[in-house]
């Protein structure tokens, strides 16, 4: 979606000020709003990188990318959107106002304006671990779906309580507790079948991936066990598609461990912004757990429980 009517943009070693003098420094949380249609989230972060700056962006669903054509004027900040290999015809851009710490602005299709851009800086969330933690509690009873939800109308919902298991029989909706967390320590088990792929979003933002498709599909960034796109695991296990394996996750603030099946695979890492398919960019706010179910049916889930902060 490279345009071919601009004028090639300046390097960004060339137009970048100092970060110190840099209104857009730092990561920011962004929702957009497309004419006549779902407003959704958004996340971009800008840091020093290299002498100058680096640009990253969280797309409404994928992996985040980096920006390399964008140009800074005082308080107004162009970012070029456009794959290198696109058409012409395909050309969007993001214009950027930021005055404080909110943003606003527009994404173009040429002159045209498609979605409105409002955003805010993203909260920092370093806060220590508590002191304890609660019981561990159940958020599926094995039973029915008494504390879930499908999210949105537009897929079918194919989640079903089966033989005390959270099964997904085919592709479609995505489910999510009515319950609503801020710390917690998650446990939850998995079985993903050959070729499976879903996920589980903690706050509904963060992407823990479980996916087991062909051994080339992914990098190490979106295979199993990362947090999409962020954070890839330490170390790597060895696959064991359908068969049950587990997750303890604990996030406190942005800090994330992960131990699988007994390994500590990602430890206490920031996760810089929302993942791919985020309910919501509001970091600062509780958020509830959501399981994808619109990749590949077959997937199962059970023994989920959840302790949080002692009181």
């Amino acid at each position: 979606m490279k345009p071919l009517c601009l004028l090639p943009i300046l390097a960004a070693a060339l137009v970048w000020p100092s970060l110190a003098k840099n209104p857009f420094a730092g990561r920011w949380d962004i929702v957009v709003t497309p004419q006549a249609a779902t407003p959704y989230p958004d996340w971009m972060e800008l840091v020093e990188k290299e002498g100058g700056a680096t640009v990253r962006i969280q797309p409404r669903s994928g992996g985040a990318r980096e920006i390399k054509d964008f140009k800074l004027v005082g308080s107004h900040l162009s970012l070029n959107m456009a794959a290198p290999d696109a058409k012409a015809s395909a050309l969007s851009t993001w214009e950027l106002d930021v005055k404080g710490d909110k943003l606003t602005g527009a994404q173009k299709r040429g002159a045209t304006t498609v979605a409105e851009l409002v955003g805010v800086r993203a909260p920092m969330l370093d806060r220590k671990p508590p002191k304890a933690w609660t019981e561990p509690e159940p958020l599926f009873n094995g039973k029915d779906l008494a504390g879930w939800e499908p999210i949105g109308a537009a897929a079918a919902n194919h989640w079903v309580a089966q033989n005390g298991d959270l099964v997904n029989l085919d592709h479609g909706a995505n489910i999510k507790t009515t319950r609503k967390f801020d710390d917690f320590k998650l446990h939850i088990e998995y079985n993903c079948p050959e070729e499976g792929n879903s996920g589980v979003y903690l706050r509904g933002r963060y992407e823990v991936q479980v996916e087991y498709e062909k051994v080339d599909a992914n990098d190490k960034f979106h295979s199993m066990g990362s947090i999409y796109s962020f954070i890839a695991p330490a170390v790597e296990l060895p696959r064991k598609p359908g068969t049950w394996e587990t997750y303890d996750v604990t996030l406190v603030g942005r800090h994330v461990t992960i131990v699988r099946d007994g390994v500590k695979t990602v430890d206490n890492q920031e996760i810089p912004g929302i993942t791919g398919g985020a309910l919501d960019c509001d970091e600062g706010e509780p958020g509830p757990f959501y399981i994808q179910g619109d990749h590949t049916g077959g997937m199962k889930y059970r023994n989920i429980t959840i302790s949080v902060p002692k009181k």
